[in-house]
Parts: C-alpha cells; sequence; structure tokens
C-alpha cells in the first residue's frame, strides 16, 4: 500500500495538465476554488487516479474532497 506522501505526489503529477502554467500545487490546494477545475475536470482528474492506482472511487465521496490532501486521505482508505 502507497504511503500518504507517495499518493500525494502521484496525484500532483495526475494534476499537471489541469493547472494553469507555474502554479505550485502543495496538499493544501483546493481543487476547484484555488486550481480552477470544472466538474469535467474533476471527473477527468478522478478517471485518471481510477487508472493509476487501479481503484474504482465512489462518486458519493467527492462533495468531502476540496484539496489534494483531503483526495490523499480518502484514497489511502480505498487502497488496498
Amino acid at each position: 500500500m502507497p504511503e500518504y506522501k507517495e499518493i500525494t505526489t502521484r496525484i500532483c503529477t495526475l494534476l499537471q495538465p489541469f493547472v494553469k502554467r507555474g502554479l505550485a500545487l502543495t496538499e493544501y490546494s483546493e481543487l476547484v476554488g484555488e486550481l480552477g477545475l470544472t466538474s469535467l475536470q474533476v471527473m477527468m482528474m478522478i478517471e485518471q487516479i481510477e487508472d493509476d492506482f487501479d481503484i474504482s472511487v465512489p462518486l458519493n465521496i467527492l462533495p468531502d474532497i476540496r484539496t489534494i490532501r483531503d483526495l490523499a486521505r480518502q484514497l489511502e482508505k480505498l487502497l488496498p
């Protein structure tokens, strides 16, 4: 099972195509508020995360995810 730091690093790598150039990502970066992701981009990112981590992310947890940290913590719970 990957550790939190590895999960966060992988999420940041997957997010790179979605963020504006020069914007630094931290675990506290807000996906919608700060990074400006649209709902379509969030869904595309979730698809990439599912492929990368080989898991299925339940859509009902999405409202609880605001930051990269929130997403990493949820993935920790889902990963075997």
